[in-house]
């Protein structure tokens, strides 16, 4: 299974170049970058850990790009995404998002469903990875 999310979805995995090319895109926009990481990537689970604070104070890719190594190498089985955020609507609105890093094996999402009254069936999403333990998740 190949986890779909962000603006670059559709896209093969960015190189580091062309995540550079994107950064340096936000950075002169104006857009803060920040760094977040997570091991369940439910669709509805937007709010993933952040990797540091937001990097307000940065203006070239470099620093960001150091930075997506460091939580890379911290945590290399997990789902790594940069957000750019445009503050110009005066609150904070994401601009940009996209992955830059995904384990080597993605197990995939179980489909549940629930029958309940008048033959009404509901329908839910669950990650296999989450049958394990946080931390212990997409080890192989």
């Amino acid at each position: 299974m190949y986890l779909r999310q962000g603006t670059f979805s559709h896209l093969p995995d960015l190189t580091d170049t062309e995540i550079g090319d994107q950064v340096r895109y936000a950075l002169l926009n104006n857009w803060p970058v920040s760094i977040e990481y997570t091991d369940d990537p439910h669709p509805r689970n937007v709010y993933w850990e952040m990797w540091g604070l937001p990097l307000f104070d940065l203006d070239e890719p470099e620093g960001v790009l150091a930075e997506i190594n460091a939580c890379r190498a911290t945590f290399p089985q997990h789902y790594v995404r940069v957000n750019a955020y445009d503050a110009s609507y005066g609150r904070q609105t994401t601009a940009l998002s996209f992955l830059v890093q995904r384990p080597a094996i993605e197990p995939g999402f179980r489909l549940t469903r629930t029958e309940g009254a008048d033959r009404r069936q509901r329908y839910s999403w669950q990650p296999y990875a989450t049958d394990a333990a946080p931390g212990g998740r997409y080890q192989q």
